[in-house]
């Protein structure tokens, strides 16, 4: 087979990309936060970062193709050594808190996956109530996992493919689910829609406010993450100086038109009011109770009876925690070691301490993975003991860490784009995929880029501040914060040590 033959085309191309981006879970998010408002920003996410980010991605990875370090390389390239590895700290800290946040989710999976809804709620061990049961769970599932990876038993992360195939087949239900529902209803709403001006505000008293609905941005955003994975592949694509833009765009339109069917789907079996907006319904089982219930909607419409209908509601949210459960653990155990690899190996030993460095005889930087484990470990207590202490329900803790989540993955964003002009005024590199090649229409979409991605993190910020919550303002950024001093101390140190 020669090379042409191997090398990518469009199709190839945007499949790779729509399998990489699009989320089925952050669907039910977007709509338990804004019904069907989010449709704009999602599409606004879109227009405005997904399409002009991941051709700036395409270039860093097609030029520094050869590098290790992926972000810090690229990066690193770009701007100060100090500052490239104080973003990627921050960016690592993203993956920390991501941890800290599935390793509860799994929990709620499990649940699910027993007895048909998350039962979380009434979980006590050794009398602790149940946010610090599912928190002690969690460390030790954290733990476990950490030590089996150290031990090169990763073997287990092949389960994501089967997560991934039962993930796919859950939009296909959705679709078709929601399609039966609508003729059966003769095209009626569950989530009826008044006015255009639906498509625009929220649903949620908490995105009600212009500020509440700007943040909301960075839900947007988030779900469009995972761009910088793609930039490498410019190099197997068959020309691609068409290929890639023509791919991006397509798979633009895909996705962003993906996200808004699947959100406006969820409002043909849910109504905002009745099912969503209760006490036991969180950021944690949002995606099993909306499928619950487009499962007790379905039977209801085919004329099962009652008792049918919950049955087939049960097994809905049954089968779906069982796709997201492989889906999590899977991604679990790479995701543990691999950010933390590549960082470590891709940015000079010389600003790490010797044992951070060490690799053990399976491969894997163990001190380096205990010590991200005990930092997990932590926060993930940390923040259960406050949210007890506060007085405070899993709703407002599973709120906290996704506002934690989405505001560490997309600040390091804040740098890749902001690096990218000193990028362009590199001329020692050989650049096989060039995106932008005027000037002026870089700096405009850079700076523009740059503004969307400043706003909908500063808003986010601010927002539980305006609104007097001080705990959720802390959270959000404590994160990114107390990573970015780490590193600027551990870097200050090591330049120290060895000047």
């Amino acid at each position: 087979m020669s090379d042409t033959q191997k090398k990518l085309t469009t199709g190839p191309l945007v499949l790779m990309i729509f399998t990489t981006i699009f989320g089925f879970a952050n669907t039910p998010v977007a709509f338990q936060q804004m019904g069907y408002g989010a449709i704009l920003w999602y599409l606004l996410g879109a227009i405005l970062y997904f399409l002009p980010s991941s051709m700036m991605y395409a270039e860093y990875g097609s030029a520094l193709k050869e590098s290790k370090g992926g972000l810090y390389s690229w990066l690193d390239a770009s701007i100060s050594e100090r500052w490239s590895f104080i973003a990627t700290f921050v960016w690592l800290s993203s993956w920390v808190i991501w941890q800290v946040m599935i390793s509860q989710k799994i929990c709620i999976t499990v649940s699910t996956v027993l007895f048909g809804h998350d039962t979380t709620g009434s979980w006590n061990l050794l009398g602790l109530g149940s946010t610090l049961t599912v928190a002690l769970i969690s460390v030790l599932m954290v733990v476990a996992i950490t030590w089996f990876v150290s031990h090169g038993m990763d073997s287990i992360a092949k389960i994501s493919t089967i997560g991934g195939y039962a993930v796919m087949a859950l939009n296909a239900v959705l679709i078709i689910a929601s399609v039966i529902i609508l003729f059966a209803h003769h095209f009626h709403l569950a989530q009826p829609v008044h006015s255009i001006t639906d498509f625009a505000k929220s649903c949620n008293p908490a995105f009600e406010s212009p500020i509440g609905m700007v943040s909301f941005m960075i839900y947007a955003i988030f779900a469009y993450g995972g761009l910088e994975s793609i930039g490498g592949v410019t190099d197997s694509l068959e020309k691609p100086e068409k290929t890639f833009p023509k791919g991006i765009v397509i798979s633009t339109i895909i996705i962003g038109v993906g996200y808004a069917l699947n959100i406006f789907f969820w409002g043909v079996s849910t109504n905002w009011n009745h099912v969503i907006n209760h006490g036991n319904v969180n950021l944690g089982n949002i995606v099993y109770v909306l499928m619950e219930n487009l499962g007790v909607v379905l039977g209801q419409s085919l004329g099962m009876s009652t008792h049918a209908a919950v049955i087939l509601g049960t097994l809905f949210s049954r089968l779906s925690a069982l796709g997201m459960l492989f889906a999590y653990l899977g991604a679990f155990f790479v995701l543990i070691y691999s950010p933390l690899k590549s960082f470590i190996l891709g940015s000079p030993k010389r600003l790490w301490p010797e044992k951070v460095t060490r690799l053990n005889k399976k491969g894997m930087p163990a001190t380096a993975l205990w010590i991200q484990t005990t930092i997990v470990c932590v926060l993930i207590l940390g923040i259960a003991v406050t949210a007890v202490l506060i007085h405070q329900d899993a709703k407002f803790l599973y709120s906290v860490l996704t506002s934690m989540s989405n505001v560490a993955t997309t600040l390091p964003y804040l740098f890749l784009v902001g690096a990218f002009p000193f990028f362009k005024k590199r001329n020692d590199l050989e650049r096989p995929f060039v995106a932008y090649k005027n000037k002026h229409v870089m700096w405009v979409v850079v700076i523009v880029t740059l503004i969307v991605l400043a706003i909908a993190n500063g808003f986010t910020i601010i927002n539980p501040f305006l609104q007097k919550d001080l705990v959720s303002g802390i959270a959000t950024i404590i994160g990114p914060l107390a990573f970015g001093i780490l590193a600027w101390l551990l870097y200050s140190h090591q330049s120290k040590r060895q000047s």
